[in-house]
């Protein structure tokens, strides 16, 4: 029986190649099998060799995507054969990526796993459009909280109660349910007049943002569906973006300096 192989959960960052970590090269470069999704960015493929086995497991609502007990068992199956596995998970593996259920499941098959974390697009996207988090005017508190409610989730958002625990919400995976979301946030007592962005392909050359209020984000994104991936961020610090906005106007030719998403 040949000797167990390992696992990394790595984390690809947001899309810009340049934001994946040190250690996420180095596992990639040293890989025998990876592991990818839409969410991570293609060209962080060059880092693994040549000859190393890539592994597309499908975009997130496409027919062809492996669901999620296929991906496991493709990737302990990997390992049992002795191979170095890495599993390219948009962001951090353990911010809305499953991270943590795909290293329980490894945990229980005996598979040595290693979590490498990534820059997550909860605050890198943000950054990327000009919107810092916190501000010590504005805000002291923010949380990530995901838009997309799976039927059998055993812990659904409380949008009544989250809406006035912090100052600020990074919503994730939020685009498909904007209109419900706009409508919890006003029901549970936001202000129409509180600043909302949509950020869409955050960190990559084509990032879009728009910008509007919870009154009228909806009359605003009419017309011209919301691309994915899309961030959404609520809150007074949202305003910001009209001073603190650089993207959008950085040196395209300066790659050394920007990395090569830019």
């Amino acid at each position: 029986m040949p000797r167990l192989g390992k696992v990394y959960l790595v984390g690809a960052g947001p899309g810009d190649p340049g934001l994946l970590t040190v250690r996420g090269a180095e596992v990639l470069s040293l890989c025998d099998v990876v592991v990818y999704d839409a969410l991570a960015n293609e060209v962080l493929l060059n880092y693994a060799p040549a000859e190393a086995e890539r592994i597309f497991v499908g975009e997130a609502h496409a027919a062809h995507r492996l669901t999620q007990e296929e991906v496991l068992r493709l990737m302990i199956d990997r390992a049992r054969r002795g191979l170095q596995v890495v599993r390219l998970k948009g962001g951090d593996p353990f911010i809305f990526g499953r991270g943590g259920e795909e290293a329980l499941a490894l945990r229980a098959a005996g598979i040595p796993f290693e979590v490498v974390p990534g820059v997550s697009a909860g605050h890198a996207v943000a950054a990327y459009a000009g919107i810092p988090l916190t501000h010590r005017h504005l805000a002291s508190s923010v949380a990530f909280v995901t838009g997309h409610e799976c039927a059998e989730s055993r812990r659904p958002v409380r949008w009544e109660a989250v809406a006035h625990a912090v100052d600020t919400l990074v919503i994730f995976m939020g685009a498909g349910r904007l209109s419900q979301i706009v409508k919890r946030l006003l029901q549970a007592g936001l202000a129409p007049e509180t600043p909302i962005a949509i950020i869409e392909r955050g960190t990559y050359p084509d990032q879009r943002v728009r910008v509007a209020t919870l009154g009228t984000i909806l009359t605003h994104v009419a017309g011209e569906p919301v691309r994915s991936p899309a961030l959404i961020v609520v809150g007074d610090v949202v305003a910001l973006r009209e001073q603190l906005a650089w993207f959008e106007e950085r040196d395209v030719s300066a790659a050394v300096v920007e990395g090569q998403g830019a």
